[in-house]
């Protein structure tokens, strides 16, 4: 076991985190998220599993060793909800309460369109 490191973070997220740079982009998605038809198209080409955590809980594990990109309006997306993009869902809230642990203050997450999202996750790592 490596010391200082969250243990949430298995060898495969390790990995990705360590291969990314200035404008890569890591798509944290739940369960209902279409994971595995999308990750061929990925920076990977493989699903980056976190098992039995939250998106919140993956995102506090991630951002213990990444910081978010300061330089970009569009640091973190969400998905908008159906019908109404002003209003995140309690998954969406409680990633936001993460990312805003970790940042110190509130920096909202940018929503995009379903099918937008979908596209910048084919993108991501």
């Amino acid at each position: 076991m490596l010391k200082g490191i969250d243990p949430r973070l298995n060898a495969e997220v390790l990995y990705a985190l360590r291969a990314m740079g200035h404008g890569a982009v890591l798509a944290v998605v739940d369960m209902n998220f279409p994971a595995a038809a999308i990750a061929h198209k990925t920076v990977s080409g493989q699903v980056l599993r976190m098992e039995n955590l939250s998106a919140a809980q993956a995102l506090d594990a991630v951002l213990s060793l990444m910081p978010l990109d300061t330089f970009v309006e569009d640091f973190a997306a969400r998905m908008e909800g159906a019908g109404d993009a002003t209003k995140n869902s309690e998954v969406q809230a409680e990633a936001q309460a993460a990312i805003d642990a970790a940042e110190g203050r509130h920096r909202p997450m940018v929503p995009v369109g379903r099918f937008e999202f979908y596209d910048r996750a084919a993108s991501a790592f």
